[in-house]
């Protein structure tokens, strides 16, 4: 099950703009049945709101870092998805946002879709110059930013050739940034569970016929 947002539309029936909303169209239960689901409500949400500027970030950021804020035992981490086709409006707020988010166990991958200017995005990455906002410096990056661009349109290229290149491109930056929250924190890796054969019972739904 994933939980699934949407922003950046104006939602029936009173036309209000939200930049944080549930893409299934339930607040108090925004999960969907896997990929597909998120898939479903996607385009179910999209015949039934209008897009509608501007492109926020830090509303999304900000839902996730507090369930985030709310497990910092080691035992969750949050990796937030963003697929956008816009240029950021709120860069401020954002970057305050993944600042404040970057002490906690999250992660952010953000996709970018189509020809607009995304060097927003890549300041937001912060591979080169960590992240600042109001004097305060993050304390690790956690954003990785890919143009969906790079990785489409290319001669002699397969499907699944592709998949593949973008999977890996997405999900680069991933294990070091999940390791960096660990050690920063000295979160220790627990113990593997043990199971005893002995202990186990096997129960079969098998009628058993009287001799």
């Amino acid at each position: 099950m994933f939980p699934a947002l949407g922003f950046g539309a104006r939602l029936p029936p009173d036309g209000i703009v939200s930049h944080e909303f549930a893409l299934n169209g339930n607040p108090q239960n925004p999960y969907c049945p896997g990929i597909e689901g998120v898939l479903d409500a996607y385009h179910k949400t999209l015949h039934a709101v209008q897009l509608y500027g501007p492109t926020n970030f830090a509303p999304c950021v900000n839902h996730v870092a507090k369930f985030a804020a709310a497990a910092r035992d080691g035992n969750d981490y949050f990796i937030l998805l963003i697929v956008t086709d816009g240029i950021i409006t709120d860069m401020p707020q954002t970057t305050e946002a993944i600042v404040n988010a970057a002490s906690l166990p999250m992660s952010i991958i953000i996709i970018g879709v189509g020809d607009a200017d995304f060097e927003a995005m890549e300041i937001l990455d912060g591979d080169d110059v960590r992240l600042t906002s109001r004097g305060r410096m993050a304390e690790r990056d956690i954003v990785q930013f890919v143009p969906m661009r790079d990785f489409l349109g290319r001669n002699g290229d397969d499907s699944a050739a592709i998949q593949a290149r973008l999977a890996r491109e997405v999900l680069e930056e991933i294990p070091d940034q999940f390791l960096s929250y660990m050690q920063k924190h000295n979160v220790k890796p627990k113990p593997p569970l043990l199971h005893r054969r002995d202990t186990v019972t096997s129960v079969s739904s098998l009628p058993v016929s009287e001799q």
